[in-house]
């Protein structure tokens, strides 16, 4: 394969891999705390490339931890947060975190949309029981009491390398790192974070990607007919 054919087939490559990265964003652009997944790009030399070929690949996925906009819904429970961390749940495997603050009351306690349990700070991670008919309130700090009695308080935890956060889908995350409290946290009651990934935006760079992908098919095309003119004017000179 020669230079134009193998550096276009490698931007194809790097294109599908952006596209199925923006997919996943656009279809999680109504998913309340989603982080969207972003790419970053090098050149790489082929070491039987002579040193005149390079290829466009992905070298890496990152996420994008910024904010998204706190939106009103009125639902007491639903909790968002006002600046960083995330919340600490009790996961099927341990704790995970999530800024998906959609909650309810699952088995007695205060829970995910997922049934997973909000760790309590007060208690080591134990579940904050609440009862389900009665209402509740949620302070800044995280405190939730229920009829003037402290049922616990939500844990909210930060991690000094983020970047090493692992998706487990569904807005949440794992580490391996050991997580830090949160000090002052923020905790909005009658509020969810919106996504981070503009449903618009992820729109006009999937647009701008299939415009991509198709100049680089073209490219394709283009070198395989100068290859077939090429092997024909070679017979042609050589009968």
């Amino acid at each position: 394969m020669d230079s134009l054919m193998s550096s276009a087939a490698s931007g194809l490559r790097s294109r599908m891999e952006a596209l199925e990265l923006v997919a996943n964003n656009l279809a999680n652009a109504s998913t309340a705390g989603y982080k969207s997944d972003r790419e970053s790009y090098g050149l790489y030399a082929a070491p039987e490339s002579d040193g005149g070929t390079v290829q466009p690949v992905i070298e890496g996925r990152w996420t994008d931890f910024g904010q998204g906009t706190l939106m009103p819904t009125g639902n007491a429970y639903d909790l968002a947060l006002g600046g960083p961390g995330f919340f600490a749940v009790n996961g099927p495997r341990g704790p995970l975190y999530t800024r998906n603050g959609s909650f309810r009351i699952s088995g007695g306690a205060l829970a995910t949309a997922d049934g997973y349990a909000i760790r309590d700070a007060n208690n080591n991670g134990q579940p904050i029981a609440l009862d389900g008919t009665r209402p509740f309130e949620v302070a800044p700090d995280g405190t939730v009491t229920q009829d003037g009695m402290v049922a616990g308080r939500i844990a909210v935890v930060r991690f000094s390398a983020p970047e090493m956060l692992e998706k487990m889908g569904h807005s949440y995350f794992s580490s391996a790192q050991a997580p830090e409290p949160v000090e002052a946290p923020d905790v909005r009651q009658g509020k969810l974070e919106a996504s981070n990934s503009g449903g618009a935006e992820s729109a006009v760079r999937m647009i701008g990607i299939l415009r991509q992908f198709e100049m680089l098919q073209k490219a394709i095309a283009l070198g395989s007919e100068m290859n077939k003119r090429a092997v024909e004017e070679v017979a042609r000179v050589n009968p």
